[in-house]
């Protein structure tokens, strides 16, 4: 395999780097035995497509996985090995990084630092067991500031042991298209403007890869049982979603269960974020909608009822999920870390090094295109050379405190780990509750405890991802 033939080229000084070593030679094949593996392979293929996003005029060229827009909706049990096969039929190199999955850090995807880019006409074999039951994604890692809002995403769902009881379950990817006037993506990927400040925002969203409307539409019989799995797969959209009529049940974020409770305001979703709920039929009859409440707002899709009642009477509180396996953070002998996030088009880093090399803010500005930096440093996307902002040792149970100093909205996104909120802006967070990404509004603090069981080198940046791109990237090491 290419991936494997270049792997064994690279030469790195860094410690760090072995995982590069060693991620391709056989690693996904090592999860399951051979024969077995062949006959269980998952094939995922990168490639160019036609498909029709907007409901009249011209089908859109996009990049997807298997032929689509969102990729195949990948789905596992609990405990079951996946084994992947990742094709680029792409014109670029790229990567599929398994958001939320507690995986082998040589298996996270993420070109430079865990695994070399695959390259194009060339594959790679991704091998992990599925521990933690829930709803998540994959993406590239390469180049993710275009690579995402083309296309390439795709729903990955690892059933639970004991399914939550519904009628039918419904899995929405939410993303953004930038379309012109024939419905062909307007091809200004990488703008130093959209680095800087709130992201590449399309003008299109999209459920599903169609694009949204009132057409979209969620057909529920009266007193039906509905479990909706959202995924926001846009590059840089934050989405403030409102159900009219209606109170879903959250009964999961970031594919952790929490205790089912009524969405009686707009559910907040940053990218990279997921929500599960679970939807009753309780109007009974007629047609809803479902709002996004950002900026004027937009009707993403209707609630329209249709059919003979499931049941007399609605179900009530839904069970809860049972939770995935976590070790709760010590707070009192966590050890202490900060991070200060700086930049942007409405304020200027404090820049002392980018790449590890320290130059003048003129100059970062003007040649790198950089415009964020988390503790004084900016980085481009999976730069070869680097130090992570934090090591930790095996076990650790941590607290770090994010200082948003910039006028932006980010969402923080950590690998290989789960986290939880423990305070916003000093004060104590009465629930606390596992997620994997978590928006930092302007200028707020916001305290997040762990505990570092997952070795290896792990990235930790803004979901935004024309952010990512512009230096807020980051690696935290376990070891």
């Amino acid at each position: 395999m290419g991936a494997v033939r270049l792997q064994e080229t690279l030469t790195v000084d860094s410690t760090r780097r072995r995982f590069l070593q060693t991620a391709a030679a056989g690693l996904g094949a090592s999860v399951l035995p051979q024969a077995q593996a062949a006959r269980a392979t998952t094939q995922l293929t990168a490639g160019v497509l036609m498909q029709q996003v907007r409901a009249a005029g011209p089908r859109t060229t996009a990049w997807g996985f298997n032929g689509s827009v969102p990729g195949p909706a990948l789905r596992f049990r609990q405990g079951e090995d996946a084994v992947i096969r990742v094709h680029n039929r792409l014109p670029q190199s790229t990567t599929v990084h398994w958001h939320g999955l507690r995986v082998p850090n040589a298996m996270d995807g993420v070109p430079q630092v865990t695994q070399p880019p695959i390259e194009p006409k060339d594959e790679f074999l991704y091998g992990f067991r599925c521990e933690d039951a829930g709803t998540y994604w994959y993406h590239p890692h390469q180049s993710s500031f275009e690579q995402v809002p083309r296309g390439l995403y795709g729903a990955f769902i690892v059933q639970e042991a004991k399914p939550l009881p519904v009628d039918r379950e419904v899995v929405w990817v939410i993303s953004d298209f930038k379309l012109d006037g024939r419905n062909q993506q307007v091809e200004d990927f990488g703008r130093v403007v959209d680095f800087g400040s709130g992201g590449r925002l399309g003008n299109t969203i999209a459920i599903n890869g169609k694009a949204a409307g009132a057409h979209q539409r969620l057909q529920v019989r009266p007193n039906e049982r509905v479990r909706l799995r959202l995924v926001n797969a846009s590059s840089a959209r934050l989405f403030l979603l409102d159900f009219a009529g209606h109170e879903p049940w959250v009964v999961s974020y970031d594919g952790q269960s929490v205790e089912p409770h009524p969405l009686r305001e707009p559910l907040l979703m940053g990218g990279g974020q997921r929500t599960d709920l679970v939807i009753d039929g309780t109007a009974g009859r007629g047609e809803f909608a479902i709002m996004d409440k950002r900026d004027k707002g937009t009707r993403l899709a209707t609630i329209a009822y249709a059919g003979k009642a499931v049941r007399a009477r609605p179900l009530g509180k839904p069970a809860a999920i049972q939770p995935n396996r976590h070790v709760e953070p010590n707070l009192t002998t966590a050890t202490q870390h900060f991070i200060v996030f700086e930049g942007g088009v409405l304020g200027m880093p404090a820049i002392a090094a980018i790449d590890g090399k320290k130059l003048d803010v003129k100059t970062i500005m003007e040649h790198h295109g950089l415009s964020w930096t988390m503790n004084y440093t900016a980085q481009h996307e999976h730069a070869m050379m680097h130090e992570p902002l934090f090591r930790f040792r095996k076990d650790e149970h941590a607290v770090i405190r994010m200082i948003n100093r910039t006028d932006f909205e980010h969402p923080m996104h950590l690998h290989g780990h789960f986290f939880q909120v423990v305070a916003v802006d000093g004060r104590a967070v009465p629930q606390r509750i596992w997620r994997d990404t978590v928006v930092m509004a302007p200028r707020q603090e916001m305290d997040i405890a762990f505990v570092a069981e997952n070795v290896g080198e792990w990235m930790f940046h803004c979901h935004i991802l024309d952010h990512s791109a512009g230096g807020m990237m980051g690696t935290i090491g376990v070891e």
